[in-house]
């Protein structure tokens, strides 16, 4: 690779290649990205304002991408009763079965393609370019729970794991989920 210009010309290349299979199903690319986002975020991180961040977007984008997704049937808004400001999502049935035919499998089979070292070599460089990118911004990573400096082991109240931030237990599903609070 010659310059950075290059890398970054493959980049743009190979999003869109992702971009034209998200096209060809009936969802737009950023509400397979929704879709994505809730099944993997834990549930302290299923709310409009954290996509919102995750995806570095307006509120009004996220916001019509919701509305789109609800009105199919593949994600149910619930208010906090105890604070009706709080919206949390979560996927429907239908949501999470419309994941099994996610477009990015076809992508992922490309990477799994490659040898080990070269995925190695492509995650870590696309996690460090990511995070200078978004602290040029002022944007967040949105990690994994157990990578956490608040993930604490052996949790009180019965639980496998705990939260120091939230002072919330986890489970082990929680911990290998992605949270919009998540400090390295």
């Amino acid at each position: 690779m010659s310059s950075s210009l290059d890398a970054l010309e493959l980049l743009e290349r190979v999003g869109r290649v992702l971009l034209n299979d998200e096209h060809a199903q009936d969802l737009k690319p950023t509400q397979w990205a929704a879709l994505r986002f809730l099944a993997r975020a834990n549930r302290f991180s299923r709310s409009p304002g954290a996509l919102t961040r995750y995806f570095g977007s307006t509120k009004g984008t996220v916001s019509q991408t919701l509305l789109s997704l609800e009105r199919r049937g593949l994600i149910q808004k619930d208010q906090n009763t105890a604070d009706r400001r709080v919206v949390r999502l979560s996927l429907t049935t239908e949501g999470q079965a419309r994941l099994e035919s996610d477009p990015i499998v076809r992508m992922e089979k490309a990477i799994s393609a490659l040898p080990e070292k070269t995925r190695e070599d492509l995650g870590g460089g696309l996690d460090a370019l990511l995070k200078i990118r978004l602290a040029q911004s002022e944007g967040r990573m949105f990690g994994v729970c157990r990578t956490c400096r608040h993930f604490q082991r052996n949790a009180p109240q019965g639980a496998p794991y705990f939260c120091a931030l939230l002072e919330e237990p986890l489970s082990k599903n929680d911990a290998l989920q992605i949270c919009h609070e998540q400090t390295a």
